[in-house]
């Protein structure tokens, strides 16, 4: 039998500062504020010799300008660009390199190989012409051997660990897709099953209660409730059809949700189970894109579905409207005088899943009792 390899000494230390790290979120703000006051700190050691040099600065002058230049760096994501232009004013007019090098760093990993490589060339080109003009310091390179070694390997370096960096980050943020996919996956898998299990049992009860519907309208033929009875049998049978079109053939493009044309199905349903309804619809809601439409749809038809159970007879009114760029979808209906016999069949997640589907169209939910009406509001961009 093999003992297994052991990790060295370096090896772990490596892996347990990983883990310590990984343990640990630096707020973003945080880290936006710190960098710069990193490289400032960094170029404060060039002060004294900026301050004896032919260059008009004295130590507070030259503190304040390598400040301004530091601070730069707190557009480094968003705008990459302003530090390094700002850091090749600096190699121009006091020869600083240190601002670069967090520059081309951040271009590197903010922006890829390719914005790195060109700011490294248009670096080391810039600082070339500086050399040529003589207008470099004698000190800090005397020759041109001297200056390339001095600048080149600064630039390099720095836009190649940028770009390591960048790769470093394109590999979490796949990883972090990976595992979103695979959760999305798994919930995908388990909503068939649920839908499967849906379809097999509610499909089966809704079928013995058309059978048994029909059974008693036989019965009372030619008495007062046989009509009652056709249509619980009817409505019992258009459960069963929507059920199997909704887990069955949800895929089938003939099959998409309703839009706004379908709202006055809905209200004619509505008024059948006894609850009024009034349709205000604006005129511009028939050019919203089907994605939109849908939604409305969804919306009023919870809503519907919520007054019916919660508040049956009481007049609902329905408000479709566009405000500019909004779309606003109002439901309200008056509470009932009295709490009903019989509790109401829900699983009270029908206001939950509105407010998801709204959310996740860039909007808004509200629900809740407002003068004496129970008001459904939600708003969402009118765009695609």
């Amino acid at each position: 039998m093999h003992d297994k390899p052991t990790a060295s000494p370096v090896h772990r230390a490596w892996a347990a500062g990983r883990h310590w790290l990984d343990a640990r979120t630096v707020h973003r703000h945080a880290l936006d504020l710190l960098v710069p006051l990193i490289c400032f700190a960094l170029m404060l050691l060039d002060v004294p010799g900026l301050a004896e040099a032919d260059n008009s600065l004295n130590r507070v002058s030259a503190t304040l300008v390598l400040a301004l230049g530091a601070a730069s760096l707190l557009l480094r994501r968003r705008f990459p660009w302003i530090p390094y232009v700002v850091a090749l004013a600096l190699l121009g007019w006091l020869h600083e390199l240190t601002l670069m090098q967090f520059a081309l760093y951040k271009i590197g990993r903010y922006r890829g190989r390719a914005a790195a490589a060109l700011a490294t060339l248009g670096y080391v080109g810039f600082a070339y012409v500086l050399f040529l003009l003589q207008r470099w310091p004698e000190k800090q390179a005397d020759t041109l051997t001297e200056f390339l070694s001095l600048i080149v390997p600064i630039g390099v370096l720095a836009a190649g660990v940028g770009v390591a960096a960048n790769r470093q980050d394109l590999v979490r943020e796949l990883e972090v897709q990976r595992g979103r996919t695979a959760a999305l996956q798994a919930v995908q898998q388990e909503r068939l099953s649920v839908a499967r299990d849906v379809h097999d049992f509610v499909g089966r009860e809704l079928t013995l209660l058309a059978v048994r519907a029909e059974v008693l309208a036989v019965r009372a033929r030619g008495e007062a409730h046989q009509k009652d009875f056709d249509e619980l049998s009817d409505t019992a049978r258009k459960a069963h059809r929507i059920l199997n079109e909704i887990i069955v053939q949800r895929a089938r493009e003939n099959d998409a949700t309703p839009g706004i044309d379908g709202l006055a199905v809905l209200a004619s349903e509505g008024e059948r189970a006894g609850s009024p309804v009034v349709l205000d619809i604006d005129g511009r809601a028939g050019a919203l894109s089907p994605l939109r439409q849908a939604a409305v749809y969804r919306v009023v038809q919870e809503c519907l579905t919520n007054a019916v159970k919660h508040a049956p007879g009481q007049e609902v009114r329905v408000r479709i409207a566009l405000d500019g760029v909004h779309l606003s979808i109002e439901v309200c209906n008056d509470l009932p005088s009295a709490v009903p016999a019989k509790e109401p069949v829900s699983a009270g997640t029908g206001t939950f899943s509105m407010g998801e589907r709204v959310e996740s169209m860039g909007g808004t939910l509200r629900a809740g009792h407002h003068d004496g009406k129970y008001r459904v509001l939600a708003t969402l961009p009118a765009g695609v």
